[in-house]
């Protein structure tokens, strides 16, 4: 059943390939857009946010033969503020995205531990391998090192054993049989609170596949985790503009679609107008185009 497979997973991507594409018109668009006095934001949103990552790869290198200028730092040059952080994050290829996501999570005085348990907590084994090799190419240190030297503690073992690769990726079959006894090992160690048993939980969630923790029941659908991180980033005063950039840039070629029919029924409203109502003018206009219609 791989089309079906194929046909879920495009029905998922908010952001698509450009039919008929070609880099060179792309990019002369973006430098006239940028040439002179002011910036033409909404031809640089018309233009990034409507190619895929691999699109803007090509123009890139389009920008670069014919004006002899480097795109990404071209953009820094002539944005600012959020507006430039979402469109410096689109022109990452995704791996070393989320690579410079864990770096900056680790950089300076305190660890953004919720960045790090997301990044690594969702992605599949592969998906991690690529990580790991784009944040040793980019920075030139071991993510697991890196980690091991930021966190400590029960977090710490979680994160490297997630690095390790251990968990299992295969997701069509669950061991009734085995699902029941992890589900009675985690009561079990979570018990008693001042005993529970570490490496238990360790063992369980960082070597099952998602479907099988789902049938435990230790852990969230992955569209529905989504959904709550993109909510949780917007509610209340204030906006947690990395959570809401990386998670938006991140998914819209994955399974965006998925995550905002999550949202409207887990918080009876759209994704778009939360966007609407918590952000403002071309930094609001990039995302609403990222996200797409209203499910």
């Amino acid at each position: 059943m791989a089309w079906w497979k194929a046909w879920i997973e495009q029905e998922g991507v908010t952001v698509k390939s450009s039919s008929h594409f070609n880099p060179d018109p792309d990019a002369e668009t973006l430098y006239k857009a940028m040439k002179g006095i002011g910036t033409n934001e909404q031809a640089i949103i018309d233009v990034l946010t409507k190619r895929s990552n691999t699109q803007r790869q090509q123009i890139a290198k389009s920008f670069k033969a014919q004006f002899g200028k480097d795109l990404t730092e071209t953009l820094k040059s002539e944005l600012s503020g959020k507006f430039e952080r979402l469109i410096v994050a689109l022109m990452y290829p995704p791996y070393r995205y989320e690579a410079k996501e864990l770096h900056d999570a680790m950089k300076g005085l305190g660890t953004k531990e919720g960045v790090i348990i997301e990044i690594l907590a969702s992605r599949t084994k592969n998906q991690l391998r690529e990580i790991m090799k784009a944040y040793e190419e980019d920075y030139g240190s071991s993510l697991e090192e890196d980690i091991q030297a930021d966190t400590s503690g029960y977090l710490e073992r979680i994160l490297v054993c997630l690095l390790q690769g251990s968990r299992d990726d295969v997701s069509s079959f669950v061991d009734p049989a085995l699902a029941l006894q992890d589900a009675q090992d985690l009561y079990a160690a979570g018990e008693k609170i001042r005993g529970t048993d570490e490496m238990k939980f360790i063992t369980i969630l960082c070597t099952r596949s998602a479907t099988h923790l789902l049938r435990v029941k230790c852990t969230q659908n992955l569209h529905s985790y989504f959904a709550e991180r993109l909510y949780y980033a917007m509610k209340g005063a204030g906006t947690r503009d990395g959570t809401l950039i990386r998670n938006i840039v991140s998914r819209s070629e994955i399974d965006l679609n998925l995550i905002k029919c999550h949202f409207k029924k887990m918080y009876g409203k759209t994704l778009s107008s939360m966007i609407m109502e918590d952000t403002s003018g071309d930094y609001k206009n990039a995302l609403l185009s990222l996200v797409g219609s209203d499910p």
